[in-house]
């Protein structure tokens, strides 16, 4: 068969060019790939300045990327394929608590924590009181279970994006469940924060009419021996942009009951039970 390159066979003379020695599973997802980039490029009539501009683009998202920024993850996470590759590798019964992204501002090794206690500790926001359950899934309460918890502050930042600002884990922790399978503490309400948007993403979303804002949520870190590691937020009920997360994160089962508490120490208590799906 012709080698040479033609318009009508041009995934397929790319393709061919593999290795037979290549390892088949990267030969299949290159393969699919190279066939979808050629598909799109011939379905939108792909113009020589637009290739252009995309080469520039990617050119500059990788430019910004540092130790402490992926911008490729955070143009994966706007386009939802962070959400859906997330998905794929997650799929679990019904009754269990559903997967959400990880996001970038987990820090192993929160210290450990008496269930009750406040994990605010700059005193700013509005005083809730987290409170759940860690179960399997026929109800029974799991014993030992970690829940690993962190927030934004008050004004839409993490510890790790003001060192020297906030308190060293502020808004984080680390719960231990006893026999009940229960956990408990203090922290804030949380309040939406927009993701970085000074950079090429940024751009591009300001480009196609988006914004770059997160619903408020509480990130937890699920874990414990013979269960299968959850990474889930609950998000604020009324949140306004439950419907237009700028990284898709949010799904209706994870959407969390916020009560207002008159009197007392305490603003709002919000409970959520996880339900852990087994190894």
């Amino acid at each position: 068969m012709n080698a040479h390159f033609s318009e009508a066979r041009s995934a397929d003379i790319a393709i061919e060019r593999i290795s037979a020695d290549a390892p088949p599973r990267l030969v299949e997802v290159v393969s699919s790939l190279v066939r979808h980039l050629h598909a799109f490029a011939k379905e939108t009539r792909l113009t020589q300045e637009e290739w252009e501009l995309g080469i520039d683009f990617l050119t500059k998202t990788g430019q910004i990327c540092s130790d402490e920024r992926q911008e490729f993850i955070l143009l994966s996470d706007v386009l939802g394929l962070s959400m859906l590759v997330d998905a794929i590798n997650n799929r679990r019964p019904a009754a269990a608590t559903e997967n959400t992204v990880f996001g970038p501002f987990h820090v192993a090794n929160a210290p450990f924590r008496e269930m009750g206690d406040n994990i605010c500790l700059d005193g700013k926001g509005e005083p809730c009181l987290f409170e759940g359950s860690v179960v399997d899934l026929d109800g029974n309460a799991i014993t030992g279970a970690c829940v690993d918890v962190w927030s934004d502050n008050a004004e839409g930042y993490y510890d790790v994006q003001q060192p020297g600002i906030q308190p060293k884990w502020n808004n984080r922790g680390r719960f231990l469940t006893g026999e009940d399978g229960r956990y408990v503490f203090k922290g804030i309400k949380p309040i939406s924060y927009p993701i970085p948007d000074d950079g090429p993403v940024g751009k591009m979303l300001e480009a196609l009419g988006r914004h770059p804002y997160r619903p408020a949520h509480m990130h937890f870190l699920v874990t414990a021996p013979g269960y299968q590691r959850l990474v889930t937020h609950t998000f604020v009920e009324d949140d306004p942009y439950l419907e237009s997360d700028a990284v898709f994160g949010v799904k209706e089962t994870l959407i969390a009951n916020y009560k207002r508490v008159d009197g007392g120490d305490i603003a709002w208590r919000s409970t959520f039970g996880f339900v852990l799906a087994p190894l």
